[in-house]
Order: structure tokens, then C-alpha cells, then sequence
């Protein structure tokens, strides 16, 4: 029986899943603000005591590579890094994007008639992180950062239907007003990993436990309080 572990800390949506031969079987999830460094390993560790289960018994724990929130990103690959060598069992990642695209589909969110599926990860005031998808998975334009304005989009829009999914969609919809836009507004969820992740699990397509490094597209900055204490 193959089982994985999914670990989904790229945006406020903090979430866990465990999967049993394609099926999930266990999940969790929280939005309280950044509590992903505090919420996500016993998150892993009450799904396991509710099957009965170890680590040792799963196949591979799956975590989100971004692009997505720095700390966020940090805490699940940290967190999957330390499941992973405490049962030597390997890594598989999964794009942000990617895994809005098939909760689009597993939802049942994709309008009639869908031709594109665009995921749209906050990146802070009208930035996102994007990218075009067919509503079947595939990617076809680069992942990048990009300020969403009046006009962005045309092309595919004039074909037909697209669905814009995630933290970002809701605040580009008056940008991107459009009789074939449609939006739904939700963060990735680890349940939606399921699908590329047992696909990845049957390939045998592993990171590299060691040296394994989250997509995050854009370096961090630090910044300095205006206010300072001391």
C-alpha cells in the first residue's frame, strides 16, 4: 500500500494530508496567521497517530516548492527534510501553481468550456506570481512575477473561458474584468497535491533530500522596523 505525505505551507493556508493508494485519508489544515513553523509537524504527527502509523510506513513525503511565502516555504521544506532523513524515505515537490491548478479541477471549479487555467499566488499589492495552464495540468508559460493592470491577459481571454485560482485572484478581478474571466479566491491546499505527487512516486522522480531548495522566485529582503526600540 503506498502512502505520502503532504505538507502545503507556501501561502496563509497552513495544511497537511495523507494519502493511502491514491486516496486521502487524513487531513489538516489551520489559517492562523503564521502558524505554519508551530502547527505543521504535529499536524503530520496527528494524522499518523489517527491511522496508526509511523513515518517508517510511508513511501515519501510531498511538499510544496513555491513560489510562495519565504517563511512559509522554509517551514514545510524544513519540515519534510527532517520526516524524510529521520525515515530515509524520499522527497517529492510539487509546484504552487500546479497544485491550484488541479484543486481547480478536483473541485470542480473550472467554468464550462474552460481553456486556461491561470493560478495566482499574492505576491503583495498587485503583484502575483503566475502562469498559464491548460485546465489538464499542463504549463505553458513561464512561472514569473508579474503586476497584473487593465488589458494583461487579452489573448487568452478572447478564446474563451479561463479560470484565475488562488490568494491573488480575488484582488485582480476588477483589472481583469472580462466576460470569459472567472475567479474563485482560495489558497493551494495539500489534498490537491495528490495527483502529481503518486505520479511522481510511480516515476521514481525525487529531489534531492540534501541539497533541495524552494522556488521562490524573487530573493527575500529583510527590512528595518522605521520604529526602533532601542
Amino acid at each position: 500500500m503506498a502512502r505520502i505525505i503532504f505538507l502545503e505551507t507556501s501561502t496563509a493556508l497552513c495544511s497537511t494530508a495523507l494519502a493511502e493508494d491514491g486516496r486521502i485519508v487524513a487531513y489538516k489544515e489551520s489559517t492562523t496567521p503564521r502558524a505554519q513553523a508551530s502547527l505543521t509537524a504535529p499536524f503530520v504527527a496527528e494524522m499518523l497517530n489517527e491511522r496508526g502509523l509511523g513515518v517508517r510506513d510511508c513511501d515519501a513525503v510531498c511538499v510544496s516548492k513555491g513560489p510562495g511565502s519565504y517563511t512559509g516555504l522554509r517551514v514545510g521544506v524544513s519540515t519534510a527534510k527532517g520526516l524524510c532523513f529521520g525515515a530515509g524515505i524520499p522527497l517529492i515537490a510539487v509546484g504552487t501553481l500546479d497544485t491550484l491548478v488541479y484543486q481547480a479541477a478536483d473541485e470542480g471549479l473550472l467554468p464550462d468550456d474552460c481553456r486556461y487555467v491561470v493560478p495566482m499566488v499574492d505576491a503583495r499589492r498587485m503583484e502575483v506570481y503566475t502562469s498559464v495552464f491548460t485546465p489538464d495540468g499542463k504549463q505553458l508559460t513561464e512561472t514569473r512575477p508579474q503586476v497584473v493592470s487593465a488589458g494583461d491577459f487579452a489573448d487568452i481571454l478572447a478564446e474563451g473561458p479561463v479560470l484565475f485560482i488562488g490568494d491573488g485572484a480575488g484582488k485582480c478581478q476588477e483589472a481583469l474584468a472580462h466576460p470569459n474571466a472567472h475567479f474563485v479566491q482560495c489558497c493551494p491546499k495539500a489534498s490537491a497535491m495528490l495527483r502529481p505527487a503518486f505520479a511522481a512516486l510511480e516515476a521514481s522522480r525525487f529531489e534531492d533530500t540534501a541539497y533541495f531548495e524552494p522556488f521562490y522566485l524573487k530573493e527575500f529582503i529583510a527590512t528595518v522596523p522605521r520604529n526602533k526600540i532601542f
